[in-house]
């Protein structure tokens, strides 16, 4: 638990449901158990790119709250952008909406996909983030930008140039991490089986491989896009 310290707005902002709990639930949980305030916004429901019947998950939008529920977290809102479409979408229509809800959040750390993912919704969702979150833009505000990785888009691109993921900031998770398998859960449908990366098993080696580290029992990692000390 934090303590004598200001609380902090934190946002989320992620492509797809259940990308907040695979990249960073322990840290959201985390927050939340040091009295900031999270808030969750999913450009996308997730499931219409989906090409077999027995995959697709007519509930995940209240996947979403029930982890949201577990987690503490507030879903602030839920976009009906096409999935695995937002390059569809003018950039700058989705970087008006994101605007609109960091000057009411007024955030002071917000979570961002790794850019370079392979996944191009979660390559648009950083990209339209950072650009709502620049200093100069009308919310005027000094927000810190972190990238998080994503099981099965950040995992799966090239290792190597831009494409790799070095983070530079670690969350130990390990008080949280009953509390994140337990929010992961919600999200049923999406978990595949081992050796998969979305697999329980894959999960849980991801959090110590970053957890070895860092000399934590159990991590999640991050890159630090921006910090301004003013």
């Amino acid at each position: 638990m934090r303590s004598n310290s200001k609380k902090k707005n934190i946002v989320c902002v992620v492509a797809h449901p259940d990308d907040e709990v695979l990249g960073l639930g322990g840290t959201l949980i985390k927050h939340v158990n040091c009295g900031d305030k999270v808030f969750i916004v999913i450009l996308s429901e997730g499931e219409a790119s989906k090409n077999t019947k027995n995959k697709k998950n007519p509930y995940r939008k209240d996947n979403a709250k029930q982890c949201s529920e577990i987690m503490g977290t507030s879903i602030y809102r839920v976009f009906d952008y096409p999935d695995q479409q937002l390059d569809t979408i003018a950039i700058l229509e989705i970087i008006k909406e994101l605007e609109k809800i960091f000057i009411k959040i007024k955030p002071d750390i917000a979570y961002v996909h790794f850019p370079w993912d392979l996944n191009k919704d979660h390559q648009i969702s950083s990209q339209a983030s950072f650009t709502a979150l620049r200093p100069m833009s009308n919310s005027n505000y000094l927000t810190e930008i972190r990238a998080f990785e994503t099981p099965s888009s950040t995992d799966q691109s090239p290792q190597g140039g831009e494409y790799l993921f070095k983070p530079n900031l670690y969350v130990s998770i390990f008080n949280e991490w009953n509390d994140k398998i337990k929010a992961m859960k919600s999200y049923n449908k999406e978990l595949e089986n081992f050796p998969h990366p979305r697999s329980l098993k894959s999960i849980e080696a991801l959090s110590i491989k970053r957890g070895m580290e860092s000399g934590c029992k159990k991590a999640e990692a991050f890159m630090v896009l921006r910090k301004i000390w003013k």
